[in-house]
């Protein structure tokens, strides 16, 4: 309960309207479909679920904290969004069985869930994931290994997937410059 108390006193500080949604959505936005419904998985102050509503999808928006959802909820009834934002331990109640078009996960690591959210996307469904991985050039994102990914270990989790977009540099070549400290993943089903 404490972690859930953390997270609340951080979005209890934030804006909705200032959260960026993931660079592997942002990039790979062609690939959502025109009509569907969408999931931001462990969605803090909702960036992800900003787009995708923003872009006709049916969204839900799942997250621990009540403050993040709450000013989720808020927003999405000012800005008119078909968004609805609920609080949800993904870990103790995953999503239903081919229930999503689209699922967005950022910054999140359940790995025992890998095959619910597989199980969750519908036939042609796309998952856009994106977290933080052990091998890193920067001091960013959690300090526990337990919670960043192998190498290539975002590929092994979703293997029964067709794989659109991967990108994990790692620390080869010139640390200065490229994508650094995360993997990517654009998956379909």
């Amino acid at each position: 309960m404490a972690d859930r108390r953390d997270w609340d006193r951080r979005y209890s500080e934030g804006a909705v309207e200032r959260v960026r949604p993931i660079l592997v959505l942002v990039a790979n936005v062609h690939l959502l479909p025109r009509t569907g419904r969408a999931l931001d998985l462990a969605c803090g102050l909702g960036g992800n679920a900003r787009l995708l509503a923003g872009r006709g999808l049916q969204t839900q928006a799942w997250d621990q904290s009540p403050v993040a959802i709450d000013k989720i909820n808020a927003y999405a009834q000012r800005a008119g969004l078909p968004l609805r934002g609920q609080v949800r331990d993904v870990e103790r109640d995953p999503p239903e069985p081919e229930s999503f078009d689209v699922i967005t996960v950022g910054h999140y690591l359940d790995r025992a869930g890998a095959s619910d959210l597989i199980r969750a996307l519908r036939p042609g469904g796309v998952l856009f994931y994106q977290t933080y991985t052990r091998e890193c050039v920067d001091v960013i994102g959690p300090r526990r290994s337990e919670y960043r990914l192998a190498i290539n270990e975002l590929l092994e989790l979703f293997a029964g997937l067709r794989v659109l977009v991967y990108r994990e540099e790692g620390r080869v070549g010139d640390l200065r410059i490229g994508w650094r400290n995360e993997a990517m993943l654009v998956a379909v089903k």
